[in-house]
This record gives structure tokens, sequence and C-alpha cells, in this order.
């Protein structure tokens, strides 16, 4: 990749030494430095400002007479002499006011660094308090390293708050709202964790997870609650929608450390998962990380973030209330036993012996009658062929009885996306295609006859984009969790065994976002919620929140950031969708797909920082170029080197971070 980067890593705070041992490394440092013979001893001496933060903000600056060739450890020794306070120094540093950089190479001269009487320098702590608000709602406030890169920063919090690859996660400002006069008085539960080392060497792991599953699960009801409060005003609800858009600008420099940023003691950030990827779900180890995973989905359906259908949205709106009810009788998501364990090997056995005994079964779909249409601007209807699936590729003839020889063509499905598009109530059942080319992607839709040929079909092209048969021993399995998906869509307004007794104990307002809440009354929705309900009553709070999260992932729009941009040649502004695996390129006016591009065809991309331009080539001599609107293109460049980090995760590696190789893909030449 044609990318300029620097990595700059601080010493860890938790490896940094008392401050005995940190004033016998400045000495012997400032001692060697003093015997080099390049160095004169006639220098002249200045003097220099420095203000300490223990000192008090009313406290003037500490004036040091110094010489160029003094090396930072030097400065900070004179420091500490002169202030007479006998503390740990060893978290403490010098930020340069006008560069906005931290001292942090203490064997450097002043000279070297560039540093004159004029300098404003600040001795404080690296790591100070920050206010974090989690998905959940939960705000947090803990110690936090002002002088690492955020990406660093992330790692450390998130090893406190016990989440795993904290590589999907990063730091974003939060959205401001302007209080009303009822709200001014009111004040906010903050869970104070500044007492918590950030080092996890100095308190046992279970002390972690014991305390962030008391403050992610047993007060999820004063969260629930906060939330329905919070949004109960509908034009607030959509005045907070539509700063939404701008998310995607709020994202920090992953390269840059917070000071560098702006941000300041006590600030207020949110910690949300910013690369849609998440590698190694296991619930077994990720209680916290599935907690904050489920609140994001959620508050991105109930904020019509990502767009889903009205049976989608039941079944959302279901799943919420189980989980709820589930909660409160259930609050361990860690349930597991030697049983449950071998039970799952069983079952997984018994797929396997059922995939061999099907196989006849699983050839017969190879010829099926269904119909397509290519993805166009205008609105064609969909045009009857008679389908072939063989191996991993489909072809399509305009009769059975043509289909002995050769078809109109065919679509090789490796490597291809498969995203479904259903409606149970319309009985729509729709499979999108985007199919791999040279010039970007091809957009293809197949419209099965019924749910079991949609079954299927959606399990066969699953398998063939991943290079596998219908052959394949997955392959009835897959049909299966097809049909369990499907099956919980489906409404059931006959049965109410399991409904509640007390219906009004459904607030639909917390369930199904304000559109819905238009369009029908609460006395409308609550049936419908509960219709959807009996299909996932029998759900474990575990399996509950996992079911959630992958209906959410299945949605079409899922994983998607929209950046407005003006691509090279063009007149008007259009948006750029940044998605897990490829870029899409949207008609501002009408919201169309213009073109799709895949990361694994890219073969570099190049940033020109001087215009602010990113150009970047694919394979087959495909060049495009384009330039933000709306926001830096480091946040877009960010975007795509960090899911190209996320595609080299491997589980041979999983429990490394090769995190030279983030910066390298995502530091572009400002990383300092």
């Amino acid at each position: 990749m044609a990318i300029t980067s620097f990595l700059f890593v601080p010493p860890a705070f938790s490896s940094t030494p008392g401050i005995g041992t940190l004033l016998c490394q400045i000495c012997l440092l400032h001692f060697s430095l003093s015997l080099s013979p390049s160095l004169s001893p006639s220098m002249a001496a200045w003097d220099l400002s420095v203000t300490v933060e223990d000192l008090g903000p009313d406290t003037p600056p500490v004036s040091l007479s110094v010489t160029s060739d003094l090396h930072v450890g030097g400065v900070i020794l004179k420091l500490v002499e002169k202030t007479q306070i006998k503390r740990d120094w060893s978290d403490h540093a010098l930020w340069w006011e006008q560069k906005q950089c931290w001292l942090l190479r203490t064997a450097w001269s002043l000279e070297k660094y560039g540093i004159h009487a004029d300098a404003r320098l600040h001795f404080m702590p690296q790591h100070k308090p920050l206010k974090l608000g989690l998905p959940n709602g939960i705000t947090l406030r803990l110690h936090a390293c002002y002088s690492s890169p955020v990406f660093q920063t992330v790692m450390h919090i998130c090893r406190m708050l016990n989440i795993r690859h904290p590589e999907e996660l990063s730091l974003l400002r939060p959205i401001e709202e302007k209080k009303k006069k009822k709200d001014k008085d009111s004040t906010e539960e903050i869970y104070d964790l500044t007492e918590v080392p950030l080092s996890s060497e100095f308190v046992h792991k279970r002390t972690f997870h014991l305390l962030c599953v008391f403050v992610f699960l047993f007060r999820a009801d004063l969260c629930w609650y906060t939330y329905l409060k919070y949004f109960s005003d509908t034009r607030h609800r959509v005045h907070l929608l539509n700063k939404l858009n701008c998310l995607s600008l709020r994202w920090l420099d992953s390269s840059r450390c917070l000071m560098q940023q702006g941000i300041q003691e006590n600030d207020r950030l949110w910690l949300r998962f910013k690369y849609f990827t998440f590698y190694d779900i296991e619930p077994k180890y990720d209680v916290v990380r599935l907690t904050q995973l489920y609140e994001q989905a959620r508050w991105a359906i109930l904020l019509e973030d990502i767009d889903c259908t009205e049976e989608e949205m039941m079944l959302f709106g279901a799943l919420q209330y189980h989980i709820s009810k589930v909660s409160q009788s259930e609050p361990q998501m860690l349930s597991s036993s030697a049983a449950m364990d071998d039970l799952e090997s069983a079952l997984q056995s018994l797929e396997t012996v059922l995939a061999f005994f099907l196989f006849s079964t699983m050839l017969k779909v190879e010829t099926l009658f269904i119909c397509f249409r290519p993805k166009r601007l205008t609105l064609k209807g969909y045009k009857q062929y008679w389908f072939k699936f063989q191996d991993t590729s489909i072809s399509y003839f305009k009769s059975k009885e043509e289909s002995i020889g050769e078809p109109i063509q065919q679509i090789n499905l490796k490597g291809c996306e498969v995203a479904p598009d259903v409606n149970m109530a319309a009985q729509k059942f729709l499979i999108r295609l985007l199919i791999p080319a040279p010039e970007g992607m091809n957009e293809v839709y197949l419209r099965c006859e019924n749910e079991q040929q949609y079954a299927q079909w959606m399990a066969g092209c699953r398998l063939a984009s991943k290079g596998k048969s219908l052959a394949d021993n997955s392959y009835q399995s897959e049909i299966q969790s097809i049909h369990s998906f499907l099956a919980m869509q489906k409404t059931n307004s006959s049965s109410h065994g399991n409904a509640p007794a007390n219906d009004e104990s459904i607030n639909t307002h917390s369930l199904v976002s304000p559109r819905y809440h238009k369009k029908y009354k609460a006395k409308q929705l609550t049936p419908r919620i509960l219709d959807a309900y009996q299909n996932v009553a029998q759900l474990s709070l575990t399996d509950a929140v996992m079911r959630f999260i992958q209906v959410w992932q299945a949605l079409p729009d899922f994983g998607l950031s929209y950046i407005v941009v003006r691509f090279k040649g063009s007149r008007k502004d259009e948006v750029l969708g940044i998605a897990p695996n490829r870029l899409i390129r949207i008609d501002l006016g009408v919201g169309d797909v213009v073109k799709t591009w895949r990361y694994n065809n890219m073969k570099q991309w190049n940033v020109n920082w001087d215009i602010r331009q990113m150009a970047i080539e694919f394979e087959g001599n495909v060049n495009i170029a384009f330039s933000c609107v709306t926001a830096d293109c480091k946040i877009v460049h960010e975007f795509i080197g960090g899911y190209i980090f996320m595609s080299t995760r491997s589980r041979e590696k999983s429990d490394v971070l090769n995190e030279e190789l983030f910066h390298k893909l995502t530091g572009g030449h400002e990383a300092l």
C-alpha cells in the first residue's frame, strides 16, 4: 500500500518505573550526555517556563534555567527538585501546548525538539479521568491514557472492562443535546472506576468480570427506564435521529492521542463498535461484549439508523421484550454446564449424520424454476428463467427444454455477497446477490416462489459464496437455520398461550421505532409483538441476545457508514457507503446504488493530503478518485485500512494483536 505511516507508542502505564528508578535513569542519562564531546560546555543558559498542573491552576509557571543541549529528562529532574513535592512522578510528562504534542522521548534535547524560551510547557499526568458513555446508556468515570494513541487507549479500557477484541471498538465525540428546563436540575448517575488500576496485572481478572456483570446486567433495569424517559418525546427523538447522520464524522483519530484531539480531563466520549466484523464471539467469555453489542444494535434499530421491514421490526420488538423479561429472572448470561456441552456435541454429530443421509435430497435443488432481475434504475418487472445450480455457479436458460444447451449466462457465486430480502406477510422471498465484476459489483435479485424453495436456494448461494458446493455436509443445517429465521417472523394470532396476562406491561415505545407509532396505535402494535413473541419465548437469555444480533447482521444495510463525497470528474455530490467488505457509490438524489467495489479487488489506495483527495486502484485497471465533502479524508482512510486489518485476523493469531500493522494501514502521514 502506498501509505506513509508513523507509529508512536509511549511507555505503558503498567510498566513505568517508580520515582526512584525514574530519577536514577535520568541521572545516568544526564551523566552520559555530559561526557559527550559533541556538546559545548559553554552553551548559553536561558529561562524555560513550565506550568505544573499539580500546583493548582492559579499557581504561576515554574521558571528553570536551562541550555539547549539539556535533555527532556534533565528538565523533569530540575522541575521535580524545584517543586520539592514528594510523590510518585512516574506517570507525569511534559505537554507542549503550541505544538500539541507530548515530549515522551526523554533522551531528546530541547534543541532536537525545537523548544525555545517562548515554548509553553505543562507538566501533568498522562492518565486522567474520562467520562465514558457505553451503548447501554451507562456512564463510567475511569482513568484513561491521554498520551497514547486512541487505539492503545481503547485497548486499555477494554482490558479493564473485560471486552475482547478491542480493535473492533473506538471512541467518538457524543452528540450535544440541549437540556430542557425541567432536565437542568436532574443529575446523571455515573459509576466511578477511577480507583481501579488500568493494568490487569494488579487486579485479578475475575474482579473485573464480576464488576462488569454487575454494571451491565444487574443495572440494566435502571438503564432501560432511563432511556425510555429520555426518548419518550418523539420530537426530541426525531431531532436526535437527524444528527445521527453525522456520527461518521465524530470518530476520533486512532493514531493520535486524546490531548491532540482537544479532549480534556473529565470530558465525555462514547465507546462504540466501529468496525462491524465481530470476530470469534463466544458467550462464555464475551458477556460484556455481547451486552454492549446488543445495546448498540438495539438503538440502531429504534433510532432508524438502519432500515428493516415491518415484520423484522415486530421480531426485534418481540426479542427485546423477551430479553427484558428473561433478564429479570435469568441475570447471568453465562449458563454453561458439562451436560449442555455434551448435548451440543451430540446435536452436531446428529446434523452430520443427517447431512449424509440427505445427500440425494440436496442434489434435487439443482434445477428449480425461479425468477430473476438485474437491479437497475428503472422499475422493470422480473423475467422468468430456468435456473440450474451446479458446484459454485448458477446458469439460467429461457426454458427447461433449452437447459441441455448453452446457458444465457453462467454466474460464479464464489466471493459474492448474499443478502436476504424477505417479507413473510406479503410472501416475498428475494435473494440479493452482489456479483464481483472487473468494473465493480453487479447486483442481481432472485425471486423464489415459496419458503421451501427460498431456503434451499439461499443455503446454496451462501455455501457457493464460500467456495462450497451443495454436497457440503453443512448444507442441510444451513437450510434449517434459514427456516428457523423465517419462523420467527411468522405471526400466530390464534395462539397466545405464552402471552403475558397483562398486555399493558409492554411499552411499545421502547420496542419499535417512531415510524410505526405514527402508523399504528399502541393497542394495534401490542398483539403483533405478542404474535412474534410466541416464536422466541422459549429462547434463553444468551440465545435471544445472539439471535437479535444475527437478525441485525442479516439486514441489507448492516454495517454501512456514510460519507458525502465528490468523485473526480463529477459535478455533483454523492454518497460513499463504507461496508465491512466493499465500497458503495450511491446517488444522493434518489438513493440508488451506482457501483460497488470490493476490498479484495483493491490493489492500492493513496491519499493526497495537500488537496485531501483519495485515489483507489482496483484490479482490471479500474481507478477511482474522490474528495470528502462532509468529513476529513482521514476518516475514510482509517475505515478502509481498518476493515482490511480486520480481514487479516485468524484463529492461529487471535490472541496476538498486530498493532504496528493497524497503524500502517490506518495512520497515514499524520500519525504523529
